[in-house]
């Protein structure tokens, strides 16, 4: 190991950049997170730096470096396009044993800027020696994914408790077995979910040892988005990474599935039109009978869990049984959809307004607000219409909206099975039969139509238009 990974406490203290380009101000910018005093020496500086200057956030000295400059640092970044002029001030730097860095140039550093997951208190940093700052940056990308955001949070909450902790468990084992505990238990799941108090509640009570002991364990509502894995969140990677058990249907890409914790038991409550393989009602029940043995349960959820996904339905049964349980939202099938077949659902010059409604039919009837979908410059988004596609073009045509307006239907969209069929509304019925569409499907009927051939930008391996 030929560099040292230390922490730097800067708060108030003062460190020079001397350079005033767009690489100054990269650094400048981890600095003033550090909340060090900045003193920036170079005869010019970007627009960036200058808006700082402005702000007095930083101190700029318009002049070329001298070696006076460095009286009073505890720390030296030179940023320079001249390799003498950062030659000379990390000489001059060392000589007076201050902490200095040359920007691209490892061998005359005597310190190098990591990259760094700030998850303050918590701090990670990534250092390759200078040898590779992409890769350094590529891997904090990475691990940026599987540390919540919040994690800071806990690592305060952590801190304000730890004398009551120390005075509850003397024994540094029985203290350790305790915080680890809490660290893969429901105050950490409560802190990530953003709340606070409830998690604070919690530790305060298991401190005090007077938390009743549950064996119930959690459900996690978590929106799968339309398709494509890469469009998840950061949390529902998290959380499908934890559970102990997967509830899924047939909206959820398989992809997405496997993404799920491998020990993870799953189970199949598909359901398709008139045919559900679990009735709703029985996976409400479903959710609550593995919670109380103490699973944490994962519904995933194609799309958004609370667009006409019965994600509401569910958690009003887990919340009248006491149940724990989070949602986490998803990307919409609709702006998935939308996206990816280059469809804008509002426009300036096409669509101020768009509305989402669902086409399911109940006796063979549709029943929705014909008038309300029938607007000037609206985008109109129809999710589970490709069967009752006739009764939809017919009643929109009926109230009043042009056989000839611009519409389509994205199959499997954000898949690399995307197909996209561009048509009017007339005409829109004939598709289905003629290109053997199936579901899932989401019809887009508006203007905006228009600018498919424009914005198309995915082209999927599999797909076909």
């Amino acid at each position: 190991m030929s560099w040292l990974p230390i922490v730097l406490r800067l708060q108030d203290r003062s460190a020079l950049v001397v350079g005033g380009g767009l690489v100054a101000a990269r650094k400048i910018r981890q600095l003033l997170r550090a909340v060090a005093k900045v003193t920036i020496v170079a005869p010019e500086i970007c627009n960036e730096l200058a808006a700082l200057r402005d702000q007095r956030l930083i101190n700029h000295h318009a002049e070329s470096f001298t070696e006076k400059n460095l009286d009073n640092m505890v720390l030296v970044i030179a940023a320079t396009d001249d390799e003498t002029i950062n030659r000379k001030i990390s000489k001059q730097a060392q000589s007076r044993n201050i902490p200095v860095n040359v920007v691209d140039n490892p061998a005359l550093c005597t310190f190098i800027m990591p990259s760094i997951i700030d998850r303050s208190p918590v701090q990670i940093a990534i250092s390759t020696g200078g040898a590779s700052p992409v890769l350094a940056r590529l891997l904090r990308a990475r691990l940026e994914t599987m540390i919540p955001a919040s994690f800071g949070h806990l690592a305060d909450l952590m801190r304000k408790s730890r004398e009551a902790v120390k005075k509850r468990f003397p024994e540094m084992t029985a203290r350790r077995r305790f915080w680890e505990h809490i660290l893969q238990g429901p105050v950490a799941e409560m802190l990530y979910a953003g709340q606070d108090q409830a998690a604070l509640k919690t530790l305060e009570a298991k401190i005090q040892g007077t938390d009743s002991v549950s064996n119930t364990g959690e459900v996690y509502l978590v929106g799968g988005g339309p398709g494509d894995p890469d469009l998840l969140t950061f949390r529902a990677l998290r959380l499908m990474q934890q559970a102990d058990v997967v509830l899924y249907d047939r909206l959820v890409a398989p992809q997405v599935v496997d993404l799920v914790r491998r020990e993870a038991e799953r189970i199949y409550v598909g359901k398709e039109r008139d045919q559900h393989a679990v009735p709703q009602s029985e996976i409400n029940q479903l959710l609550v009978k593995l919670a109380k043995e103490g699973k944490r349960v994962l519904r995933l959820k194609g799309g958004d869990p609370f667009i006409f996904g019965r994600g509401g339905e569910e958690i009003e049964t887990l919340s009248s049984e006491s149940i724990p349980f989070q949602v986490v939202p998803g990307i919409t099938a609709a702006g998935g959809c939308a996206s990816y077949a280059g469809i804008p659902l509002t426009h300036r010059d096409y669509a101020q307004s768009c509305i989402f409604v669902t086409g399911h039919l109940k006796d063979d009837r549709m029943d929705l607000n014909w008038e309300a979908l029938v607007q000037p410059k609206q985008t109109v988004v129809v999710y589970m219409g490709t069967h009752g596609l006739e009764l939809l073009c017919n009643g929109l045509i009926k109230r009043g909206m042009s056989a000839d307006m611009p519409a389509a239907i994205v199959q499997q969209g954000t898949t690399q099975q995307q197909r996209v069929f561009i048509s009017t509304l007339g005409k829109l019925p004939e598709l289905p039969g003629k290109h053997d569409i199936k579901p899932p499907s989401m019809i887009i009927i508006g203007e905006v139509v228009k600018l498919h051939e424009k914005l198309a930008w995915f082209e999927p391996a599999g797909g076909d238009n």
